[in-house]
């Protein structure tokens, strides 16, 4: 079978942490056809805006996308790329799964969490005023439907995918309402998932726990804000945002993506790391049903990164881009 998806390159590395994750992905044997679209600061300026129309409605045609990591502009208006993509298409899920890697040795061992952010409301919904000067009031947004749907998304999972715990993470205990809203939810969807073990606990508390020992967590489910911050938390246990893969998923849409930034200070030299991209495109095949490629991808990433002789200079290697791009390759033609 095959496919045709949206890429979008992105800024700074971008462009070449996806051409290395593309050529892996050719690899595999799986036919994509990639329709390339304009964002973030090239796209503004052809087309005075980091987020086009028709940018949207590629995706939207196309159902799944790969991006790179979006430098937002600063100023002139600008809201962030990311959220604007994830809210325009209803990207519900933000599903950041984070393993330790082999080879890459850090302070805790076989680490295996899964985070999913409420990706659509909460403190990032964006209204913001200034009722008086030197006051700022920001609208944390919490809806019913949106509690339930993540909830549900992420028990799902859990049962589909083998695992064995639900944490959701909250503050009810001081924001009654809207966190409360959100227990509530997760409470109400237990019963329908008697299989799967259930706990709620205090954000604060997980934070704490996640540091000291992470293996008490499997899968945890959470607002917006409690999201961003954790799933890095987390990606620090296992080596950092270099390494951890990144999926937007909605109803219909789904968005495959690098969770780091756009690194300018080493675009163009060909030394960027390709992990993070290449993790999410394992997650990017798995969605489309093709496993076996997504296992070989994963399969060869690791035996390159544990094997420990050809490393990008952010893991304490020498290999320029390219060069590790092309050991990962030469790992999936042997499994393959």
């Amino acid at each position: 079978m095959s496919y045709e998806f949206t890429l979008i390159a992105g800024d700074g590395i971008g462009p070449e942490v996806t051409n290395a994750t593309i050529r892996v992905l050719e690899a595999t044997g799986v036919e994509i056809k990639w329709i390339p679209v304009a964002t973030g600061a090239a796209a503004v300026a052809e087309f005075g805006t980091p987020l086009p129309d028709e940018t949207l409605r590629t995706i939207e045609k196309t159902r799944v996308a790969l991006k790179g990591p979006i430098t937002t502009p600063v100023g002139h208006g600008f809201t962030s790329v990311n959220v604007a993509i994830r809210q325009a298409l209803d990207l519900y899920v933000s599903l950041r799964p984070v393993r330790s890697i082999p080879g890459i040795k850090t302070r805790h061992e076989d680490v295996d969490l899964v985070v999913f952010r409420e990706n659509t409301e909460g403190l990032y919904s964006g209204r913001e005023h200034s009722p008086v000067p030197g006051v700022v009031e920001t609208l944390r947004v919490i809806s019913e439907r949106a509690c339930s749907r993540i909830c549900k998304w992420a028990n799902d999972f859990v049962r589909n995918e083998g695992r064995s715990k639900l944490t959701l993470v909250h503050k009810a205990s001081i924001m009654k309402l809207s966190d409360g809203l959100f227990l509530d939810a997760f409470t109400a969807l237990s019963d329908d998932y008697p299989f799967v073990e259930h706990e709620a606990r205090l954000v604060d508390d997980v934070v704490r726990e996640l540091v000291i020992d992470p293996s008490q967590f499997d899968c945890m489910v959470m607002e917006n804000l409690y999201g961003d911050v954790l799933s890095d938390l987390c990606a620090g246990l296992v080596g950092g945002l270099g390494v951890v893969p990144g999926a937007n998923i909605g109803d219909r849409f789904a968005v495959f993506e690098a969770v780091h930034g756009s690194a300018p200070d080493i675009a163009g030299r060909g030394i960027a790391n390709p992990t993070a991209l290449i993790q999410s495109s394992v997650l990017l095949l798995r969605h489309i049903g093709e496993r076996k490629a997504a296992d070989s991808v994963e399969q060869a990433l690791f035996s390159v990164l544990s094997e420990g002789k050809i490393r990008t200079g952010d893991l304490g290697g020498s290999a320029d881009t390219r060069v590790f791009t092309d050991a990962v390759i030469e790992q999936i033609n042997r499994i393959r």
